[in-house]
């Protein structure tokens, strides 16, 4: 194929969140633009094959085979090993990685990547957030404050829709939002007597869930069916397939190039820009060259580290990005399996109605406002109160009329929460390539070395305990903790392998995202995170992609890059 029909204004690697939002971007402003998927096609509606199934409809009845599970021995260790979804999982036999320590990488190889499946909790950082590695004198401070990505988190809600309550707090900021879902009977007393018990320190709110309250232009409201995760064929949550695909699509700018696997950026050591990638056809094994003036690496945190680190390694044996020796490095993640529930009495009168698609949260308290633990960071919790229903266990009545009965009647009013965890960039916490393990192309692997150290193992006891406190103020009895452990990667927000700062001796990027070694060459996943706070990160990903979209078509403007 001749050169001239390869070449674009910019690369796209990757096509999920944050990859969506850099061809929305980069389109809407004109630019000719590759997305390249290393995944096969999935379309928008036409592709949701299990969404509109009654669960009698599906042939195991919810249940995985034994054949799916060879294929994904990962995915299967998780409970995201359900019928409806499996499919849509990567196939981990053909791309495997190999473990130092134990790490769950959940992977979605299909055009939207796990746009489709995310649990759509969208909340803002604080300046909490941004100035902490600075005030702990731990890492490296972040390049950026609340200020200057307040603008661009403006600038995605409104388009991706979401919907939540104004409450005013410093440390979980106000943004723009749809009218929140209502919370059942007993959330919102548990969140008064929560206020109450703790005078007005302690907060429990809606989640904000990037759900549609209320119909936007060309999507319809949620349908309270609750199966996001097989795709919504209302296009009633954000999704690549939903929102920003389309909205690139329009703009006549945009090809997608399914089953297209990067290998590398191709680097230019005498002009030190990027001048384009190569890509390995997953279904021919051809390989192509395609060239463009811009990069945007949106592989996913783990795999934006692999692209880097497998490009350029003729000026630096670590990769594209490693003369900081960061490459790699910080893995984080949200540590949780850990909480508390209980019963909630006195309700027996009340239900609610249809499956709402979100929950509460319980915004985070711990070191904040003078607050001293004895560990950095905090944590918030995500959970909700509701009535068990007919598939509940019903003690000493497992068949017969009366066991029927009493399924014709909703069981027990509960409430529940489940902590989620700041994880610290701990520079030993990291990611290399293991040459000696191939995946199916014959590409090298990825080895996780990162596990929970013992800032995080304190915090999860206050997570337990804190819990307990709560629901018991609030009234609810016979209140259990848990802590089922945590692997890095069980949280699915892994961040940090290629983070910005200030100083390219101590970071890979930029504060707009910049490879600091090319600067023609973005990171705007999770890659690129300084720390992670406790909040969903996937608002803030999209956020800082359209950031650094908007700066680098002015820089291209100006023959900067």
């Amino acid at each position: 194929m001749p050169a001239e029909q390869n070449t674009y204004d910019a690369i796209v690697i990757g096509s999920g969140i944050s990859g969506g939002w850099a061809a929305k971007e980069l389109t809407e402003k004109g630019l000719k633009t590759l997305m390249l998927e290393r995944g096969p096609n999935y379309e928008h509606i036409k592709d949701y094959k299990t969404a509109n199934l009654d669960p009698w409809q599906f042939p195991h009845r919810g249940e995985v085979t034994q054949a799916q599970r060879k294929e994904r021995p990962y995915i299967s260790r998780t409970w995201g090993a359900k019928e409806e979804v499996m499919e849509s999982w990567a196939k981990d036999i053909d791309c495997p990685y190999t473990e130092v320590k134990p790490f769950n990488w959940w992977r979605a190889y299909r055009l939207g990547g796990r746009s489709i499946l995310w649990g759509r909790q969208s909340y803002r950082w604080s300046d909490h957030d941004f100035e902490a590695n600075l005030k702990d004198g731990w890492a490296i401070d972040w390049p950026i404050r609340y200020k200057d990505i307040q603008p661009w988190y403006d600038h995605v809600e409104k388009f991706a829709g979401v919907s939540g309550s104004l409450e005013g707090l410093e440390q979980l900021p106000d943004g723009h939002y749809l009218p929140p879902y209502d919370m059942t009977c007993v959330e919102r007393d548990v969140a008064a007597r929560i206020k109450e018990h703790y005078k007005g320190q302690r907060h429990m709110i809606i989640g904000r869930v990037a759900n549609l309250t209320a119909p936007i232009p060309g999507r319809t409201a949620c349908q309270f069916r609750n199966r996001c995760w097989e795709g919504c064929p209302f296009g009633g949550y954000f999704s690549t397939q939903s929102s920003t695909l389309p909205a690139a699509v329009a703009t006549g700018n945009l090809t997608v190039r399914p089953d297209s696997i990067v290998m590398r950026i191709l680097y230019d050591k005498d002009k030190q820009k990027a001048t384009g990638v190569e890509v390995l056809d997953a279904v021919t094994n051809k390989t192509y060259e395609f060239y463009s003036k811009i990069v945007f690496c949106n592989a996913s945190a783990l795999n934006s580290a692999w692209v880097l680190m497998n490009s350029a390694t003729d000026v630096w044996p670590g990769g594209l990005g490693s003369s900081s020796g960061e490459l790699g490095h910080n893995i984080m993640d949200h540590h949780y399996n850990v909480g508390a529930a209980g019963v909630m009495e006195g309700y027996e009168d009340k239900y609610y109605y249809g499956r709402r698609a979100n929950g509460i949260y319980i915004v985070r308290f711990a070191n904040l406002f003078g607050d001293k633990r004895d560990y950095l960071r905090g944590f918030g919790y995500q959970g909700g109160g509701s009535r068990e229903g007919w598939s509940r266990d019903v003690a000493e009545m497992s068949v017969g009329a009366g066991f029927k009965e009493a399924l014709t009647e909703p069981g027990q009013w509960g409430m529940g929460v489940t902590g989620f965890g700041e994880i610290l960039p701990h520079h030993e916490n990291k990611i290399t390539l293991d040459a000696t393990t191939k995946d199916k192309w014959g590409l090298p692997v990825l080895s996780m070395d990162a596990e929970l150290k013992d800032n995080e193992l304190k915090m999860r006891k206050d997570m337990a305990s804190e819990a307990q406190a709560m629901l018991e103020a609030a009234g609810v009895k016979e209140v259990r903790t848990w802590d089922n452990g945590h692997h890095i990667g069980d949280g699915i927000h892994e961040m940090g392998s290629a983070r910005m700062g200030r100083d390219p001796k101590t970071s890979v990027l930029n504060a707009y995202n910049q490879v600091w070694d090319a600067k023609n060459v973005f990171v705007t996943d999770g890659a690129c995170m300084a720390s992670s706070a406790c909040q969903n990160p996937s608002l803030t990903y999209m956020a800082l992609t359209a950031r650094a979209a908007d700066f680098a078509v002015n820089e291209l403007k100006k023959q900067n890059i």
